[in-house]
């Protein structure tokens, strides 16, 4: 008997021993499959309500500071809708009974908190037929949207709803906001971060955001990072680190490999982390409060991340330990308070003290 063979058998043996030994219940696959119909319904149901969360909160940021987004600015409502066909593929299948989404007339998904549409009278569950006059199209309905209400500029428009077989006529004044997209994707692991193109928001990080305000200064946090050039001064720094270490590798006539330009490339780029997020947190701050936001005890956040990824209480490579962010936003939200009372413009001051008596010992967290 050949080796492979005669291991085979005796795998096949050996495993043929070791199945469970109760004797488990049988189910029905019908059962099964309701169950999981059942699911996939509070899926959708959850995620969609997670991102009506995220848009009412993101707009009013949004909104509040678009000045500090320059050039980066256009007109917006602060409505999303679609039909079915519209959705991502992976929530199609159960849209119409988790969200009663129409095959074919744009349902209204959300419709963010003290935004134009909201003024209007616009609803969750509407459905919306034309703006000024013209359908809105069954495929690619937000973009369509987004579109039409960029284009159309600061002009009135007449948006007809139908409501309960009924059908109205609202009219909407777009507002300037900042343009950047704030984007929210199903993760079990609490992060946001930002590509400079768009924000992106976990999930899971609005399960530790137990307020809208706690949720604020994390969209205030990512859009400061945007706005205050963070991304390419990481880049300019590793740029430097990749010039002096290739300085040094050709002096050793290609002995070392490349090492010194990775390395100093990698020293560079980190060589400002910790304080770009330090300062995404403290400018991040005054975008909440300016949105209205009431940040009183909105440091609890750092509280509640702590007790969710334990490391970041200790130590870590690119971010500030959850100790000093949390002794950090109180002193800024005192701050904040301070100017609110003197009534003094909402606006960072230049240099950012560091935390009295806290170490700056840097941690993964939130980017």
């Amino acid at each position: 008997m050949r080796p492979n063979f005669r291991f085979l058998l005796v795998s096949s043996l050996v495993c043929a021993a070791c199945g469970p030994i109760s004797k488990l219940p049988p189910l029905a696959s019908e059962a099964v499959e309701a169950e999981r119909r059942n699911q996939q319904i509070e899926h959708i149901r959850d995620y969609f309500a997670k991102r009506g969360r995220l848009h009412s909160v993101a707009f009013r940021i949004r909104a509040a500071n678009r000045d500090e987004c320059k050039n980066r600015a256009f007109t917006e409502i602060g409505l999303e809708a679609g039909t079915i066909e519209s959705l991502p593929r992976e929530y199609r299948s159960f849209a119409h009974e988790a969200l009663s989404v129409s095959w074919t007339q744009a349902t209204v998904l959300s419709v963010a908190e003290t935004s134009p549409a909201a003024i209007a009278g616009i609803k969750t569950g509407d459905h919306v037929l034309t703006f000024n006059n013209e359908a809105v199209p069954r495929s690619g309905t937000r973009e369509w949207i987004a579109r039409f209400v960029r284009n159309n500029g600061d002009r009135p428009i007449r948006v007809l709803i139908r409501r309960d077989g009924v059908d109205d006529i609202h009219t909407v004044s777009p507002v300037l906001v900042c343009s950047i997209p704030i984007q929210l994707t199903t993760d079990p692991v609490p992060n946001a971060f930002t590509t400079g193109d768009k924000i992106v928001i976990h999930s899971s990080l609005l399960r530790i955001a137990r307020s809208d305000a706690q949720l604020a200064l994390v969209v205030g946090h990512e859009l400061a990072h945007v706005n205050l050039g963070h991304l390419e001064k990481q880049a300019a720094n590793e740029l430097l680190g990749q010039a002096s270490g290739m300085i040094i590798d050709r002096v050793l006539l290609g002995w070392s490999g490349g090492l010194f330009t990775r390395e100093l490339g990698r020293a560079g780029r980190l060589a400002f982390s910790v304080d770009f997020e330090r300062e995404a947190d403290y400018v991040g701050a005054y975008y909440a409060a300016r949105a209205g936001y009431d940040l009183v005890g909105a440091e609890e956040f750092w509280r509640t991340y702590a007790l969710e990824i334990p490391d970041s209480i200790r130590a870590g490579i690119t971010h500030p330990v959850t100790p000093v962010r949390f002794v950090q936003l109180k002193k800024v939200v005192a701050e904040i308070a301070d100017k609110r009372r003197r009534n003094v413009q909402l606006i960072p001051e230049l240099k950012v003290a560091d935390a009295d008596t806290v170490p700056m010992t840097p941690a993964e967290d939130t980017r």
